[in-house]
């Protein structure tokens, strides 16, 4: 949330022209700018007090195009991850493609429904990982030149990005029960 007021600040800075207007802007820009990076120390330093999740946070961090960012709304906002199949989890970021057929049509596979912050995270995290994971990338790659939309690429390479996530917890969860 402070970080989408940050970008409103930022976009209506441009609109006004009046120097006073600008500089009280400026003013909550800076303000905006110190408790985000208050907020994100919080969270690195509560992810890192907790075993569970620093070593949940270090998992996911090891796959190109997960930041910690995207590491800390997974582990805040999907706590399921690691824990459920690979088809209920897309289903419960809304990332799983949902048929929308009537008897004899068939219409389009659309994705629908889940958790919003989870799936914004994941596209963004996905967006650098077609260039830089080089699995995603050759997936990514491979269905762009199937002629799918590039959205709809998108869309399925974020849809493996958190499979891989999510069997990564999960075999980290098994070791750790073996270990035990």
């Amino acid at each position: 949330q402070l970080v989408d007021l940050f970008q409103m600040e930022k976009n209506r800075l441009k609109q006004y022209k009046d120097l006073s207007i600008q500089t009280e802007i400026e003013r909550h820009l800076s303000h905006l700018k110190r408790e985000i990076q208050e907020a994100e120390t919080r969270i690195a330093a509560l992810i890192q007090e907790d075993a569970d999740l620093s070593s949940k946070a270090e998992i996911l961090t090891s796959v190109t195009g997960v930041g910690k960012t995207t590491a800390a709304v997974l582990l805040a906002d999907l706590p399921e991850l690691g824990q459920i199949e690979r088809q209920e989890i897309a289903a419960l970021v809304g990332v799983a493609p949902f048929n929308a057929d009537s008897g004899r049509n068939i219409g389009k596979r659309r994705i629908r429904g889940g958790r919003m912050s989870v799936r914004c995270a994941l596209y963004m995290a996905t967006l650098v990982a077609v260039r830089h994971n080089p699995i995603l990338r050759t997936f990514y790659q491979r269905l762009r030149e199937n002629h799918k939309p590039a959205k709809v690429a998108l869309v399925a390479a974020m849809r493996k990005l958190l499979i891989i996530l999510n069997a990564k917890i999960k075999d980290e969860n098994k070791n750790t029960l073996s270990t035990l």
